[in-house]
């Protein structure tokens, strides 16, 4: 007998932003797959209460809803479900609509007591049949609960996944925050201390400390040690005497100190106040940080983890274990769920238990690495002595990318405190050979952190072979002894030169690094590069944008996104915005394509629907242009639907670097200086590029670069986003026989 697949899926705990692109996902899957889906609104408190609150979904009942915050089925805490009436309530209420398959998106409360579900679900059934509230034919075919948990949580607070729902987003808050108060603090010359979420973790606390260049972080895992109130105050008086205007302390919600007593934002503020002798505030962001659109990767992320949910629960047997569903390395995982939440409640057990060193490494390597970086930065006092040996050149190279600036801020600030003399070159290899070249202080890089665009100029020039003498000279002129090139393809490539002409010229025997900065996502070695997320969050905002403009009419758009021959842009933003089809280079465009794509839009608007999306890479196509298809569409819609272009252009490159990016540029930026200063300390010359494989920084020789790279279309050979492909179109095409459909 074919066992029941009624699935169900609810939010529990608190809202998280991205947990709507999690239950489209998971309800669009479902359904692709021939199986019905069911709401429990309110959470567990609907599961109890059952009747209208379980509710099946349709296709079109989670269109519209990716750009949503918070939870469109609600949550709520339940104490009848803690008890175990109220669990065989709620098992009655499931059996009722065929459900024997729960996703449940929540914390590790909720994750806890759908597991206590799970397994008391047999006795349960059973305890349903004595009573004759079922009969024993009907619990006969509902032998197991099966469970599959996503994690909601802003904290980012859960063992078995890099990020959970809604952290990303609560970062755009905080990081948002802070950069709109150090305006206000620089104006008084004032001192903000900034409090935000985190009982049991500082994730929040330390990244939004990073990205938002705070002065001083408070974290619940590695607490400061006696006397820190008056090293706090030396730090930040240093600022003050080197021209700083403005102070920025992020306290998490559960700092404390060594003996476990807790370090409030209020007296943070009284000892700030008292031994500063000037004004200190305290702003407590609270719950703005749940709110609010997600982010970008809040929503082609959850949208992975929504689509794996459902493909565990249709292959579970009676013996499956339930699993959790997170992201490591941009990959989807599964690990068993209760060991997940056994581990994540250990960090709050180990700091109850005053040891701090076994919280940080639950945290894992990652969040250490951020924490010791952000000392570095913090401790690299504007009035460092140390005898500066030698001397490290800093260029940009390629088109602009938010994040650059970032990079260099960090590099000069960790580059003095290693002892070395910071020198910036204006303009890329141009400025290099023009001899705009200086030295950089502090002081000088003091808000570069949020600035977008690259203060230092860039160019996409390539020293060609008339100009490698120039090159040489400006170097052995200015004294470099190591060389960080912060860009894209363009500085790859001058890298590669000087470093394949280290024979012909003395001058370029010395350590090399590039650092990969580029919108596009289009270098080697690196599976995201700088500049990368904060383009995608410009595009997915601007798409909502258009979503809004357009459902008022019956129209399609067709969107032009950057990326050169790389697809990374389209098919990501095509993810995060549920696009209907994604146009790339990779995979080509044919007039069958077209035709296709052509005959389900007529059928989508002919169902009813308001809105056809569909993006297009710059280079998808040299014939098949954007205003090509955008007439192709328009002839044969024949009235049916109105035809639109928006080519993006330029705005993918502005505006102020993500927290992504900015986390991130200083991460690869702190491992940059310590390259070059073990070369330089060795007496080598190593040429590297840098970047992000499988979530670990990675270091390779410039003598790879050829290896790996498509040089006909300037891309990495491999490109691992490209596999998504298949799940964006799953999710976004509905069979139009099925049903209606409205929107998106």
């Amino acid at each position: 007998m074919t066992q029941p697949t009624g699935i169900g899926v609810l939010t529990s705990g608190g809202d998280a932003q991205g947990m709507n692109a999690a239950l489209r996902a998971v309800v669009r899957t479902a359904l692709s797959r021939g199986v019905p889906v069911y709401a429990i609104y309110e959470g567990y408190r609907g599961m109890v209460e059952g009747g209208n609150r379980i509710r099946p979904l349709s296709w079109d009942d989670v269109g519209g809803i990716m750009h949503r915050g918070g939870t469109i089925i609600g949550t709520a805490r339940s104490r009848t479900f803690r008890t175990r009436e109220g669990r065989l309530q709620a098992a009655a209420n499931l059996i009722e609509r065929g459900i024997n398959r729960l996703v449940v998106i929540g914390g590790d409360g909720s994750l806890t007591g759908a597991d206590t579900f799970r397994r008391e679900w047999s006795s349960l059934l059973a305890e349903l049949v004595e009573t004759g509230k079922l009969s024993r034919e009907t619990a006969a075919r509902y032998p197991f609960l099966a469970l599959v948990g996503l994690v909601g949580s802003i904290d980012n607070d859960f063992y078995g996944t890099d990020m959970t729902i809604g952290a990303d987003s609560a970062l755009h808050r905080i990081t948002a925050a802070i950069d709109a108060l150090v305006s206000t603090a620089a104006s008084h010359q004032r001192t903000f201390v900034v409090e935000v979420m985190g009982r049991h973790c500082g994730y929040l606390a330390l990244m939004g400390a990073v990205a938002g260049g705070a002065d001083y972080v408070l974290i619940p895992e590695n607490p400061p040690e006696p006397g820190w109130e008056d090293r706090m105050c030396a730090l930040l008086r240093a600022g003050r005497a080197a021209g700083r205007r403005e102070s920025i302390v992020v306290v998490a919600e559960g700092a404390r100190d060594r003996e476990g007593n807790p370090i409030t934002s209020d007296y943070v503020r009284r000892v700030l106040e008292e031994r500063l002798e000037e004004d200190a505030r305290v702003t407590i962001l609270g719950h703005v940080q749940r709110g609010g659109t997600p982010s970008a990767f809040d929503r082609w992320m959850s949208t992975l983890v929504g689509y794996a949910a459902v493909e565990e629960l249709l292959s579970a047997t009676p013996d499956s274990e339930p699993q959790l569903i997170g992201m490591r390395y941009n990959r989807i995982t599964r690990q068993p769920l209760m060991h997940c939440v056994e581990q994540t409640q250990q960090v709050s057990a180990a700091i109850a238990a005053g040891d701090y060193q076994r919280a940080m490494e639950l945290r894992g390597g990652s969040f250490t690495e951020m924490f010791q970086t952000f000392q570095a930065l913090a401790s690299a006092l504007p009035s460092v002595t140390r005898p500066r040996r030698r001397r490290i050149a800093l260029l940009h190279a390629g088109g602009p990318a938010p994040g650059m600036n970032t990079a260099v801020r960090a590099a000069v600030r960790l580059g003095l405190d290693q002892g070395h003399t910071m020198l910036v070159v204006r303009n890329g290899f141009d400025g290099l050979i023009a001899g705009h070249v200086s030295e950089c202080e502090w002081q000088m890089v003091d808000g570069w952190g949020p600035m977008g665009g690259a203060e230092l100029g860039t160019s996409r020039r390539v020293p060609s072979s008339d100009d490698l003498a120039a090159v040489a000279h400006a170097l052995t002129r200015h004294s470099i002894d190591g060389l960080l090139i912060i860009g894209g393809w363009n500085g790859y490539q001058a890298a590669h030169r000087l470093y394949h002409e280290r024979d012909a010229h003395e001058p370029f025997n010395i350590p090399i690094i590039c650092l990969p900065a580029s919108i596009n996502n289009d270098l080697p070695g690196s599976e995201l590069s700088i500049g990368a997320d904060t383009a995608l969050n410009a595009i997915v905002e601007a798409l909502d944008r258009i979503k809004q403009s357009a459902v008022a009419v019956r129209r399609t758009f067709v969107v032009e996104v950057m990326g050169r021959y790389c697809g990374y842009l389209a098919l990501m933003s095509g993810l995060a915005s549920g696009a209907e089809r994604v146009y790339l280079h990779e995979e080509g465009i044919t007039l069958d394509d077209l035709r296709a794509d052509i005959q389900e839009m007529i059928k989508g608007f002919r169902a009813g629907k308001r809105l056809s999306l569909v993006i297009r890479n710059e280079y998808a196509n040299r014939l098949y242009t954007t205003d090509v298809i955008c007439a192709l569409f328009e002839e044969e819609g024949k009235g049916l639907f109105d035809v639109r272009r928006a080519v993006l252009g330029h705005l993918q490159q502005g505006g102020s670097p993500s927290p992504y990016d900015r986390i991130q540029a200083t991460r690869l930026t702190a491992r940059c200086i310590r390259f070059l200063t073990e070369e330089m300390e060795r007496g080598t010359a190593a040429a590297a590029f840098i970047g992000f494989i499988n979530g670990r920084v990675r270091i390779f020789d410039l003598g790879e670069l050829p290896h790996m790279v498509d040089a006909a279309y300037r891309r990495p050979r491999e490109q691992w986003w490209l596999q998504l492909a298949p799940i964006a179109r799953a999710l976004a095409q509905q069979k139009h026989d099925m049903h209606d459909m409205r929107e998106l």
